[in-house]
């Protein structure tokens, strides 16, 4: 035991303890490529098991953000995990990547190896949605940089897509579709003004069930982000997809321009997708102008599919038997800047 890097607040056996109970869970995540054991100093995955020609390499890193403390104040720590995957794994989809594999770096003021346990838990449900392997990361015990009962986490993944087949938006042009696909509710993004709106405006309860939402507060905003890798991954296989924007942070103001060509914009038309409950109870509780929520949240559409309109019906029926819900919500046009004509 080392007892003065205990008396420092770093207890080496917890993090030991931690590391065998986590083992279980990245097991699941095993996948063709996966190679090593956790432990290793590097996470190791062989690409040439993949059997691809011309491989280009997508990568891309995220955090969850303060929905964390959310996620301390019902201490609720199984999905926090999931966000962190979604977050970077549905970026790299967004070129037509494949995740392959995913790190993990999570940073305690105390390790609880029980807690731990459930973070990682929630990494490895995420992992196994996107088809990608966990095959490393980092546990750090930080007691002057975060209090005992808090943490961090942020992620990495690598995805590889065949240069032929990578996603650019350089197809996109007018007159093409936009199949918005829907979500499991904020996500991960915008949550320093959900935080705001609900504890210092309001003073709302998270275990209280308010009109109109289908949980109690606390757990309809730890929703897990949704993960859109193997639908989309099957439609691809199928389908000539011109463009896919992830929708994060700044809505759809900022994330569908940026597969447009120059003098494209979009055209949108709220009341075409269902929108979760949680937007109009945020924007209500919040005085949040009702345009002011697109250029914030998801509001219901957590990605979306470019398209030639020929190949619209395909795409949505593909989606709806993979059972995911698609909607045609508007349409590239030749004025630039997003117009969303509201409900």
């Amino acid at each position: 035991m080392a007892k003065s890097y205990e008396a420092a607040g770093v207890r080496l056996e917890a993090g030991y303890e931690s590391v065998r109970l986590i083992k279980k869970h990245i097991s699941r995540t095993n996948r063709p490529g996966m190679m090593g054991n956790i432990g290793s100093f590097g996470g190791m995955f062989d690409l040439a098991s993949l059997n691809y020609k011309e491989p280009v390499l997508v990568s891309g890193t995220d955090g969850v953000g303060t929905k964390l403390k959310i996620a301390f104040m019902m201490d609720k720590h199984d999905t926090i995990g999931q966000d962190a995957v979604a977050m970077c794994v549905n970026d790299v989809l967004a070129q037509g990547a494949a995740p392959l594999f995913f790190l993990d770096y999570i940073a305690v003021g105390k390790n609880e190896p029980a807690k731990i346990e459930q973070i990682v838990k929630g990494v490895a449900d995420g992992c196994v949605l996107s088809n990608c392997a966990l095959i490393g990361g980092e546990t750090a015990e930080m007691p002057d940089m975060y209090d005992e009962d808090e943490y961090d986490i942020a992620g990495f993944t690598v995805g590889a897509v065949e240069k032929s087949k990578l996603i650019d938006g350089s197809q996109v042009k007018v007159g093409d579709l936009l199949i918005g696909l829907a979500s499991s509710g904020v996500h991960s993004n915008g949550f320093s003004l959900v935080r705001k709106i609900v504890f210092k405006d309001n003073q709302l309860d998270l275990n209280k069930q308010y009109e109109g939402l289908p949980d109690t507060l606390g757990n309809v905003l730890l929703t897990p982000t949704r993960i859109y890798v193997k639908p989309v991954l099957q439609v691809l296989e199928k389908v000539n997809i011109h463009a896919i924007c992830h929708i994060t942070g700044g809505g759809f103001d900022e994330n569908i321009p940026r597969v447009l060509q120059e003098g494209q914009g979009i055209y949108v038309e709220e009341g075409t997708w269902n929108m979760p409950a949680i937007f109009p109870f945020l924007e209500k509780y919040g005085k949040v102008e009702h345009r002011e929520m697109f250029n914030i949240f998801n509001m219901g559409i957590g990605m979306v599919l470019v398209v030639d309109p020929n190949d619209q019906k395909q795409v949505v029926d593909m989606f709806e038997d993979l059972g995911e819900k698609a909607y045609v919500i508007g349409k590239v046009t030749d004025k630039e800047g997003v117009d969303i004509k509201l409900a």
